[in-house]
């Protein structure tokens, strides 16, 4: 409160912005209707979940957010600056990075390698050019060890990893490049109990260091036990969403089938 011309007046705070805001985002495909005005968001610090069927919509619109299509309508937003993406280059430039469910890492190259793929680290001393090594494998030992990744080494082969190991792996690639935003695709989809319980105290680090995560996930549990907030895609819409801790197993089925609304 403040006090004014001998009166008490209320200070009012501006929120601060979402890390993420999709605000009416439509997308067609032809006669296809793959978003029909879409709104959600995603705070900072937090794990949000975007559930749904199949063909619900949850692909077209990470694809928007990661810059792969170009929305007909309505606006994506950063921390309150709004995004024009016109190619994934654009959406990594902007600090979001994508952990696809193929994970995108290459066998034969060795995990500061995978890291460092179409970004590596160069120094120069006048017209020589020449590959950082040492300072690209101080760089991934770094992000494995905040993160608590169990690898070997960094210059240990892809190929060699399990599954888990290499599921962090691309986590912690992600997060390096994607402060701002981590989108995750299934996650923990082919991994056993024990790695994907590794695997989701990874993400929980990540959270508690900040970063906004954007999970897609058909895992009913894993997105009650890991999210903060759950948005449920149905046709293309909007079926509703909210706080994690509100829902339940058989509310977000309901959502996801039609039988309940918002």
């Amino acid at each position: 409160m403040q006090q004014q011309a001998g009166r008490l007046t209320a200070t009012v705070e501006a929120a601060p912005p979402h890390a993420l805001h999709v605000n009416n985002l439509q997308k067609r495909f032809g006669g296809l209707i793959a978003l029909a005005g879409v709104s959600l968001w995603a705070d900072p610090g937090e794990v949000t979940a975007l559930i749904g069927d199949n063909g619900a919509g949850k692909s077209t619109l990470v694809k928007c957010v990661t810059g792969v299509y170009r929305p007909d309508g309505g606006t994506i937003s950063l921390y309150g600056t709004r995004l024009v993406l016109n190619s994934p280059d654009d959406a990594r430039r902007a600090e979001i990075e994508t952990v696809f469910q193929d994970l995108s890492l290459v066998d034969d190259l060795t995990v500061t390698q995978n890291f460092f793929l179409g970004r590596e680290r160069t120094k120069r001393w006048g017209p020589l050019l020449w590959l950082d090594r040492r300072g690209m494998a101080a760089e991934v030992r770094a992000a494995i060890s905040t993160l608590s990744v169990n690898v070997p080494s960094p210059k240990a082969r892809v190929r060699r990893l399990s599954g888990g190991q290499r599921q962090s792996i691309a986590i912690a690639r992600s997060a390096s490049f994607g402060s701002k935003l981590v989108i995750m695709d299934e996650p923990t989809a082919s991994l056993g109990v024990q790695e994907t319980a590794r695997v989701e105290d990874i993400i929980r680090r990540l959270r508690s260091q900040g970063v906004p995560i954007l999970i897609i996930s058909h895992n009913m549990q894993q997105v009650l036990r890991l999210s903060d907030r759950v948005w449920v895609l149905r046709s293309g819409r909007l079926a509703g969403g909210g706080p994690t801790k509100e829902m339940d197993g058989d509310r977000l089925v309901s959502l996801i089938t039609g039988t309940r609304e918002g």
